[in-house]
Parts: C-alpha cells; structure tokens; sequence
C-alpha cells in the first residue's frame, strides 16, 4: 500500500527484448554509478566528459526531489545501464548506455518520464540532449518539440583572457554570510526568471547546486557589490578535472551595461586558474541572447545541445499501488 502523502511509483515497462535487465528507483548510494553512464554517454555523444559526481548530489539533495518516487534505474545484474528522472513534472534527465542503445529502452524511458510528470501535475516535459545524437533524433520520432538551444563553449587551456577591469565603485568578493547568499540567490533567480519558463527556485533549492554542493568553497562564488555592498551581480564556478566551469552568471537588471558580467566573468576565471582551471567553460542557450558576451571574451562553441520537450498526457504505463 501507499503511504498517505507520498505519490504512488510508475512502473518502468521495457519491450520483451531487454530479458536479463531489471529496474527499481535510485537510491544515493547510485550517485557514482550514474556520474559513470552519464560520463559515457557525453564522451560517445559529444566526445567531451561534461558531468561530475556533485552535480548529481547537488540535485538529489534538491528539498523537493524525492528520488524513491521521481527516479528509476535500468540494471544489467549489478550495472547501471539507463537511468531516468523527472523533478517537479517538468524536468527530466535520462541516459542509456550506448552498448544497450536500439532496444526500446530510450522509448521506455520517455514513457515513463511522461507518466511521472503527468502523476506530479506536470503539463510538459523535456530535457536537453546533444545536438545531431541518437537521443534527439529519438526524442523527435516520438513528437517531442524543440523549445530552444543551448552552447557549451570554451576558453582552451593556456589561451590569456583579455582583461576586464571592475568598474569604479564595484568590488568583487567572496560571500561572508547567509546574508549575502540569499541576497546573491535574489539577484541570480530575479535574473534567471525574466526569460526562464520555470517557477522561482526557493532559496533551500538553489543553496543545494551551490552552497550545499559536495566540495564547496566560498571563492566558488563570486560577488558584485556597490558602494553600500548591496550584492548586484554574481557568479558561481565550479573546478573539476582540469577544468573552470561558470555555472551561474547574473547581474541585477538596473546595473547592465556597466561591464560588470565580464568583469565577473573574467575573474571568476582567474580565480579559478589559481585553483587548478586550466580550461575554462561555460553554457548559455538561446533565451538569453549572452552568447556575443561569451564570445568577446575569447570563448568558442564546443558542443551545441537541445531542450527537447512533450506535452504531457496520461501513458500506458502501469502504476503500482
């Protein structure tokens, strides 16, 4: 039985084909072993490893992500060979090993993440995947749309980047206490919002990509502040393997065009040099219209990415009660 409050699991039904594989939902302790599939996945796609082990924490500890309910793994004995997920009905993340690729396992998977968002109230559902892979085009053999495009882009190692002073009457710093976090999360998510398609982010939900991440470090974030030290621009960047990746970028809207998100561009790159980035990264998509700023700065497109997406409808897919 169900327990009160908690939604009822989908069942994941794979085609006849796939005898010997087995599924249940996620659990923490799969952290590593979906890091691996998904890192497979990207070096066979896009011939470049994008994913890290704290990215997958950072979002299982999401306060309303609920991995018993919103997950399920696909299993060759002990091996994780396909994975998906799906948080607040809408976004969903999903992988299958390309040696199980042409099984029915991707289409299976795509069932289930729509009956999952549809149990959670969700209307769409989507995900972004490589540009020209086997994903995308299974994605739109199945009547997803795409919404719009994303661009990873790179600084090489070992390439200068041009300088960018700080305006008169600005100070780049490192947060000091939960004062200045929740003020750099109001800047960042006011930002985020004016083109984003997603509901606000609760403070609990962006400290857990950020502050609560595995291995955080307070020069991670990088903050723009006035005169009065009011937080009005910030920047977050990750070290990982050799390489400098600028997770969130934004200035408050009444302060652009001063220069102030290159200047944190440019030193939130720096910063990360002096620990360990060599190569810097980053991604911007379609919504923003960034990807000139990026650019200027040296920065040239790698890999291009897609956010695929279906309206979300009840599927055949057995829930259990």
């Amino acid at each position: 039985m169900t327990t009160v409050g908690t939604p009822p699991p989908v069942s994941l039904v794979l085609p006849g084909d796939t005898d010997g594989l087995s599924t249940r939902p996620l659990m923490r302790s799969d952290a590593a072993a979906v890091t691996a599939l998904v890192a497979g996945c990207e070096q066979h796609d896009v011939g470049d490893v994008l994913i890290e082990e704290a990215d997958i924490v950072g979002d299982w500890q999401r306060p309303a992500f609920d991995l018993a309910s919103q997950s399920v793994g696909v299993l060759h004995g002990e091996r994780l060979v396909a994975y998906a997920e799906v948080y607040k009905g809408r976004w969903a993340d999903a992988a299958v090993d390309p040696d199980y690729r042409g099984r029915g396992i991707g289409t299976a998977l795509s069932h289930w993440t729509r009956a999952v968002a549809a149990r959670d109230g969700g209307t769409l559902v989507g995900q972004p995947v490589p540009g020209d892979s086997p994903a995308e085009r299974l994605l739109a053999s199945l009547g997803y749309r795409t919404l719009w495009t994303s661009w990873v882009l790179q600084v090489p190692a070992g390439q200068a980047i041009d300088p960018q002073p700080v305006p008169e009457g600005y100070v780049i710093r490192e947060p000091r206490d939960e004062g200045d976090l929740r003020a750099t999360w109001t800047v960042n998510e006011d930002a985020f919002l004016e083109w984003s398609d997603r509901e606000r982010a609760t403070f609990e939900e962006w400290a857990a990509n950020v502050s609560r991440r595995p291995g955080y470090q307070p020069w991670q974030l990088r903050l723009m502040v006035d005169r009065d030290d009011q937080v009005v621009g910030m920047a977050f960047v990750v070290v990982s393997s050799g390489c400098a990746y600028v997770d969130k970028l934004a200035v408050r809207r009444d302060e652009r065009g001063k220069g102030l998100a290159r200047a944190l561009l440019v030193d939130a790159f720096e910063v990360a040099r002096a620990h360990g980035g060599d190569r810097s990264e980053l991604s911007t998509d379609s919504r923003t219209g960034a990807l000139g700023l990026y650019e200027k700065v040296g920065m040239q497109v790698t890999s291009v990415w897609r956010h695929w997406a279906a309206d979300v409808t009840p599927e055949p897919v057995a829930a259990q009660a």
